[in-house]
């Protein structure tokens, strides 16, 4: 979890995880933890508590840090403009960033949920590189198709689509299905 605004989106990918069994290890950024504090009324203690294994954003020796660490993928939730700038640079100042990195070079999967609005030139740009590296860029668009009736339902939503992109299949309103096959 990185500064961006979004908390709510990594809190719920590992509620996800672990409800799916998937073991989980949690990196969140200083300006993840300044996040968190200012929107929402979670600990960090009750985040980390989510996850099976929790790493300082300052330890580039973790062992998430190395290719040879090996995961079914990774996920950046909320995903910062400067986390996203430094993917593509191939320039790490964190273990978040290299993690990421890792994942790129050993073409393991990494989804980056960014948010950000508008969008420079800039931004495009640096989302441009790393999906053509191979991360796949997922801003929380919602899906109105699903005729959402509150704010859970829309973040569910984008949780359930970046669950998916890991192989984690939850139970969730899909395109054709159900009632959304009218």
């Amino acid at each position: 979890m990185t500064g961006a605004s979004g908390t709510e989106y990594g809190v719920r990918i590992l509620r996800g995880l672990r409800e799916a069994g998937v073991e989980t290890h949690l990196v969140v950024s200083a300006s993840g933890q300044l996040t968190r504090s200012l929107e929402t009324d979670y600990s960090k203690d009750e985040v980390e508590a989510l996850a099976d294994r929790v790493w300082k954003p300052t330890d580039m020796a973790a062992a998430i840090a190395s290719g040879s660490f090996l995961t079914d993928g990774m996920v950046i939730a909320p995903c910062s403009m400067r986390t996203l700038g430094e993917i593509p640079s191939g320039v790490t100042s964190s273990l978040v960033s290299r993690a990421a990195d890792g994942h790129l070079k050993e073409r393991r999967r990494l989804v980056l949920v960014t948010r950000e609005t508008p969008l420079s030139l800039i931004h495009l740009r640096n989302m441009t590189t790393v999906t053509e590296a191979g991360a796949i860029v997922v801003p929380p668009v919602p899906s109105l198709y699903t005729r959402p009736q509150t704010v859970d339902e829309i973040l569910d939503q984008t949780v359930g689509r970046c669950l998916d992109l890991l192989g984690v299949h939850l139970d969730r309103p899909r395109w054709g299905e159900g009632d959304l096959a009218r």
